[in-house]
């Protein structure tokens, strides 16, 4: 009886332990169905004025495919689309249309990543690089003014996505959708709801070179201010480094403090002309920070500014120039400041035009930095690469402003050409064939500093609202200006109630190449019969034929066992 009851104990252990190794052999299947992993960035999700714009879903577990079959049910698929073959038209049409959809990727070319190693400002495009900074433009334009319920991200290309694409595109060829039934590649993003962000944060940062007063002069000295919006937006946010729109301003900016910070720190250089240095935020959102920002000067402050330069976007253009100002060109100060900038702007040969447009004070959108000097009295004017004032949220440094369409040398030569206007205004050299900061001098222009912070801001994303106050970007700036200048100090405001935005901007892309159900019907039939066959093995060897085909038998009823 002993030796029986061992016999069944061993039987089950060894029954156990076959149950045991199929779930870890499955267990092992499942995880090792991953193809690959990558980084992903979602489409904005924001809303103006209450109305509801980007991407309004984040979590992503549907079946891929490589296009927008016909009459197909999409409400579970991912389409997968490189934008250098996107159909804009089409895509604009869909979303309008409002289609079912269960998600969208867009493979975005590796010639704009920050990671490219030949990231390196050139000076000149293909056609073809300009043909795709157009359609990124037109795509990112078409997304960000769109309200689109399901999740839209962008991935760069690389070869292991380019494989899984491969293989897309064949099952799709078969004229066989993927689904549960029939298998293919399985996209996964699992993040958690995208949460409202709750009085996002602007921070302005300015900074200080003080004139030279006469001892008993009891007048204040007058101030010429140099500003830049330093901050972003794009349809990713996390893609949005804006080197040209607005990192090109900024990179101007500090030069120009570092050079005349030079010229300052000498008692017998220093020029009886305060210059007030301003990076600003809220640039994209109607230059919500410049406003906050102008609104915190006394009466005294503002009255003394000569005249205030932005910078903006002056490094994707070849030798040409637009000064924007509202006041006419008729006006005196507006005359003598445009032609102070057109001496030296032909000594060095850039072409510098003037574009006059009115301010509606009315109105509260405003185009250029420029014009919130203007509300307040204040004479001002917008250096920038670009002819006409740009649309609302356009040209604010989204996915086609990278390093790529960077002109190097227009940027060093821009800088320049402010910093010799400036100077030649505030030590009275007008008419004068002078340059101060001539090449090859100490106080030439230094192209190895442009090009490391150029190098920085072309892979910095600066959406404002997704800046905390003690952000690093943010304090590496303040500690650069700090090197040049004096009484630097950030102010941080609140972001006007117009814009809000949501947080989750980045995420990871699990790309499962999945069965068919009919494979995994298969797997269940042959691992079900070789259990079978080894539980009967088994159960013959260690109790007989007997015990096994009793097992099989119906037990006798109540009443035959009474009997």
């Amino acid at each position: 009886m002993a030796t029986r009851k061992g016999r069944e104990g061993e039987m089950l252990e060894s029954v156990y332990s076959v149950i045991a190794l199929v779930f870890v052999l499955v267990a092992c299947v499942e995880l090792c169905d991953a193809a690959t992993v990558v980084d992903v960035y979602r489409l904005i999700q924001y809303d103006l004025a209450g109305v509801p714009f980007g991407s309004r879903l984040a979590n992503l577990n549907h079946h891929a495919a490589s296009g927008f079959a016909p009459a197909a049910d999409l409400s579970r698929t991912v389409v997968v689309v490189p934008v250098r073959n996107v159909n804009i038209s089409f895509i604009g049409d869909y979303i309008t249309q409002k289609q079912p959809l269960g998600g969208l990727l867009f493979l975005l070319p590796r010639m704009i990543s920050s990671e490219n190693r030949d990231d390196k400002g050139r000076d000149d495009q293909t056609f073809e690089d300009k043909l795709m900074r157009n359609k990124l433009v037109e795509l990112e334009q078409l997304l960000i003014h769109s309200n689109i319920p399901y999740p839209v991200y962008f991935a760069f290309e690389d070869d292991n996505i380019d494989d899984v694409l491969k293989n897309i595109k064949r099952n799709d060829a078969t004229s066989q959708p993927a689904t549960a039934t029939t298998g293919g590649y399985k996209l996964v993003v699992s993040t958690p709801e995208p949460k409202k962000i709750v009085s996002p944060i602007i921070t302005n940062i300015q900074g200080w070179l003080p004139g030279l007063k006469v001892d008993g002069d009891a007048n204040q000295l007058p101030t010429i201010a140099i500003v830049a919006s330093y901050d972003t937006f794009g349809a990713a946010p996390a893609l949005s480094v804006g080197s040209d729109s607005n990192g090109s301003g900024i990179v101007a900016l500090l030069e120009i403090a570092r050079l005349f910070s030079l010229l300052y720190s000498n008692p017998k250089t220093r020029g009886r002309y305060n210059l007030l240095f301003g990076l600003t935020s809220g640039g994209p959102y109607n230059y919500n920070g410049t406003h906050k920002w102008l609104r915190s000067f006394d009466q005294r402050l503002r009255e003394s500014i000569d005249y205030a330069i932005c910078l903006n976007s002056i490094g994707s253009s070849d030798n040409e120039l637009w000064i924007h100002v509202s006041k006419p060109p008729e006006n005196a100060y507006i005359k003598q400041m445009f032609e102070g900038f057109t001496e030296v702007a032909e000594e060095l040969g850039v072409k510098v035009g003037l574009k006059h447009k009115k301010i509606n004070i009315s109105n509260p959108r405003v185009a250029w930095e420029h014009e919130q000097f203007s509300r307040l009295r204040v004479t001002a004017a917008t250096l920038s690469g670009l002819s006409v004032a740009p649309e609302l949220l356009e040209r604010t440094g989204g996915l086609s402003d990278s390093r790529h369409v960077l002109n190097e040398a227009a940027i060093i030569r821009s800088t320049k050409f402010v910093a010799e206007s400036l100077a030649r205004h505030i030590y009275g050299h007008e008419g004068k064939n002078i340059q101060i900061f001539a090449d090859n001098s100490s106080l030439a222009v230094n192209p190895s500093y442009i090009q490391s912070w150029l190098h920085l801001l072309s892979r910095t994303p600066r959406v404002a609202p997704f800046f905390s106050k003690n952000d690093p970007f943010i304090m590496a700036l303040k500690k650069e200006l700090a090197d040049h200048t004096v009484e630097v100090n950030a102010q941080n405001e609140v972001l006007d109630g117009m814009f809000t935005f949501y947080d989750i901007t980045k995420a990871k892309l699990n790309i499962y190449q999945v069965a068919s159900v009919t494979f995994d019907l298969l797997l269940l039939l042959v691992l079900g019969s070789y259990l079978i066959v080894l539980f009967s093995f088994l159960v013959i060897t260690t109790r007989g034929v007997d015990d096994l085909i009793g097992l099989f038998r119906r037990p006798p009823s109540r009443k035959l066992k009474t009997a």
